[in-house]
C-alpha cells in the first residue's frame, strides 16, 4: 500500500519507534568505535539524544507535522550529548526547519527535510570529514532527491534511501584510515541508520527507558551553610514559541529582573527556556503565557529545601557580589574532582570519558556560575561541539570555551590564569598553555582489533599518546613506563611529570613510578596525585 502523505501522527511514531531501535542496539554501535577502549560511547550518545527528542514528541498531540518536527528538534537540542549528538540534533533542527508551516509532507517534502538537515549538520562542524555520519547524511539526502523525483511513495522512497546510505556505511570501512585499520564501518553512520530503519521497519510506539536526561542531579552538599534566601522559588520552565527575537527576549529579561535574580534566559529558534528566583512564580508564568505556550515547569520551595538540610536558626549573610570570572569544568573522579576546585572551578559536570554531557548539562552548571565571564573547559574532544552549541544557546552571561581536550590540558590552562588579566589575555594565555603539554593515557582494550599496525587482543594494556596508541602491553606497569619515556623524548624542555592513578590502582604501583622516573630522569619535578579516574589506570602529563 503506497504512503503518499505524511502527518504528525506518523513522524511522532516514526521517531519512537526510531529511538527505541537504537537504544536497543546501542552497545553494538559503541562497538565499532575505532579505538577498542572501554569508553566507546557514539551509540550512548546518540541514544539519549534521540530518546530525549522521543521524548518531547510523544507530548505531541497535534496532527502537524511540524508540530512534532519543531519537537523533535528542540529535544534533540536539550538532550544532545557527544560530538555525535550534538551532530544529530543539527540534523534534526534543518529537517525541521524545512517543514516549517506545513500539517503534512509528502515524498519531495521529506527528501528536502532530510537535505536540509544534512546542511545544517555540516555546517555545525568545524573541520567536516568524510566517512562519518555526515557522509552517510549526504547519502540519505542524495538518494531521497533522486528518488522523490521517481515515485511520490514514500514507503518505496524510504526503503532505497535505507537501502543505498547501507551501502554506503559499508564503504566507510576505507573512507578513513582509523576505520579501515580497526575493520569497522562508521559509528555514528550506523546509529543515523539505525534510527531509520527502526522507525520504518519497527512498531515500538513507547518510550522504551524514562530517562530524565535534562535535568542535572546533585549530590548533598558536605557543609551546608545557614544562609537568608531572598527569593523562595526557583522557578524553571521553556516557552514554545513560533516566531522568536530579540524584542521578545529583551521585554522578558527586564520583567524578570523587576521580579526576582539568578535569572537566565537561553533560547532556540523555536523556544525559550527560562530560570529564575522568585517570590511570585505564578506572575512569571502569567508573563511567560503571553509570548507561547509553556513546558517542562519546575517549581521549587528553596526555604523548605534549606531548611530541611539545617538547623532552622539561619543567620543573615550578604549576597555576594558578582565575580568578574568563573569556570565550569568537566571532571571524573574523586582526586580530580577535588583538585579543580582547588584550582577555583566553580561548577563541575560529572562526565568525561565514559559518560559525555548533554548541552542541557552544561547550561545547568553555567547557571550557578555567579560570575560575568564563564570559562568552560570540556576536556575531551568529544564535549567541545556541546560546549560550543551551549555558548550560542546562552546570552545572559559571556561564555569562553576553551578547547581542552583533556584533564591535563584542563589543569594547564588554568594555572596560567590570571585574575589581574584582561578576558582576551587570559583567553590568549590559556590557549598557549594547553599546546605544551603532552598527554598521556594508561587503559585496556575491550575487544580485538588491528589498529595503528598495533595487532589489539581482549584486555591488552594500551599506552596512548596524544589519543594515539604508543605502545601495546600485557602489563601495566610495562608498558605505562614506556610511555614515559616516550613522552620524555619528545618534550626534551620538559620540567614537571604528573602521574594521576586511577580508582583501580594501589600507591604503591604508582609509587614504583615515581622511583623509576627519579633514577632515570633526575632533573624532572614528580608529582604522584590520585584522581580516581574510572577505566583509565593513569593520565599522565608532561610539561
Amino acid at each position: 500500500m503506497k504512503l503518499l502523505m505524511i502527518d504528525g501522527h506518523k513522524l511522532k511514531n516514526f521517531i519512537i519507534s526510531g529511538a527505541n531501535r537504537l537504544n536497543k542496539n546501542r552497545e553494538k554501535v559503541d562497538a565499532l568505535n575505532v579505538f577498542p577502549v572501554p569508553d566507546g560511547d557514539t551509540g550512548t550518545n546518540m541514544s539519549l539524544t534521540v530518546l530525549s527528542a522521543a521524548k518531547e514528541v510523544s507530548k505531541v498531540n497535534s496532527p502537524n507535522i511540524h508540530d512534532v518536527a519543531k519537537a523533535l528538534s528542540s529535544g534533540s537540542l536539550r538532550g544532545a550529548r557527544g560530538n555525535s549528538g550534538v551532530i544529530l540534533s543539527q540534523l534534526f533542527r534543518g529537517f525541521s526547519k524545512a517543514l516549517e508551516g506545513k500539517d503534512i509532507a509528502n515524498a519531495k517534502d521529506i527528501a528536502n527535510a532530510f537535505t536540509k538537515g544534512m546542511e545544517t549538520a555540516y555546517k555545525a562542524v568545524m573541520k567536516p570529514k568524510e566517512g562519518t555520519i555526515l557522509t552517510i547524511s549526504k547519502a540519505i539526502s542524495e538518494k531521497s532527491l533522486e528518488m522523490a523525483n521517481k515515485t511520490d511513495d514514500i514507503m518505496e522512497m524510504m526503503k532505497e534511501v535505507i537501502s543505498y546510505a547501507n551501502v554506503v556505511l559499508d564503504k566507510t570501512v576505507n573512507m578513513l584510515p582509523e576505520l579501515k585499520q580497526a575493520g569497522v564501518v562508521d559509528a555514528g553512520g550506523k546509529g543515523l541508520l539505525s534510527i531509520l530503519e527502526g522507525g520504518l521497519f519497527d512498531d515500538d510506539k513507547y518510550i522504551e527507558l524514562d530517562l530524565n536526561v535534562s535535568e542535572e542531579k546533585e549530590s548533598l552538599p558536605k557543609n551546608i551553610e545557614q544562609v537568608d534566601i531572598k527569593y523562595g522559588y526557583c522557578t524553571e520552565f521553556f516557552i514554545n514559541i513560533d516566531k522568536n527575537n530579540e524584542q521578545i527576549e529583551k521585554d522578558l529579561k527586564s520583567f524578570l529582573e523587576s521580579i526576582g535574580d539568578s535569572i537566565v534566559l537561553a533560547s532556540d529558534d523555536d523556544f525559550i527556556k527560562i530560570h529564575v528566583h522568585t517570590d511570585n512564580p505564578g506572575k512569571v508564568l502569567e508573563r511567560a503565557l503571553l509570548v507561547g505556550s509553556l513546558d517542562n515547569i519546575k517549581i521549587e520551595n528553596m526555604r523548605t529545601q534549606h531548611t530541611n538540610l539545617i538547623d532552622f536558626n539561619v543567620k543573615e549573610e550578604e549576597p555576594k557580589e558578582e565575580k568578574e570570572f568563573g569556570f565550569v569544568s568537566v571532571s571524573i573522579g574523586e582526586g580530580i574532582n577535588e583538585l579543580f576546585k582547588e584550582f577555583g572551578v566553580d561548577e563541575l559536570i560529572e562526565g568525561g570519558q565514559t559518560m559525555n554531557p548533554s548541552i542541557e548539562d552544561i547550561l545547568c552548571a553555567v547557571d550557578k556560575v555567579n560570575a560575568k565571564n564563564v570559562f568552560i573547559l570540556p576536556n575531551n574532544k568529544n564535549i567541545i561541539l556541546a560546549a560550543k552549541q551551549a555558548k550560542e544557546a546562552y546570552d545572559n552571561k559571556n561564555i569562553c570555551v576553551i578547547e581542552t581536550i583533556s584533564i591535563t590540558q584542563g589543569f594547564s590552562a588554568l594555572t596560567s590564569f590570571l585574575s589581574t588579566a584582561s578576558l582576551e589575555e587570559n583567553i590568549e594565555n590559556m590557549n598557549e598553555a594547553i599546546k605544551n603539554v603532552a598527554t598521556g593515557q594508561v587503559t585496556f582494550a575491550v575487544r580485538e582489533t588491528k589498529l595503528d599496525n598495533f595487532d589489539i587482543k581482549e584486555n591488552d594494556i594500551l599506552c596512548m599518546l596524544e589519543g594515539k596508541i604508543n605502545n601495546v602491553s600485557k602489563n601495566i606497569e610495562e608498558g605505562t613506563k614506556e610511555l614515559i619515556d616516550k613522552m620524555i623524548e619528545l618534550k626534551e624542555d620538559a620540567s614537571v611529570i604528573t602521574i594521576y592513578f586511577g580508582e583501580g590502582v594501589k600507591e604503591d604501583d604508582a609509587l614504583k613510578l615515581e622511583e623509576y622516573i627519579s633514577e632515570k630522569y633526575d632533573y624532572l619535578d614528580i608529582e604522584i596525585i590520585y584522581g580516581g579516574q574510572p577505566l583509565y589506570y593513569y593520565v599522565i602529563s608532561v610539561e
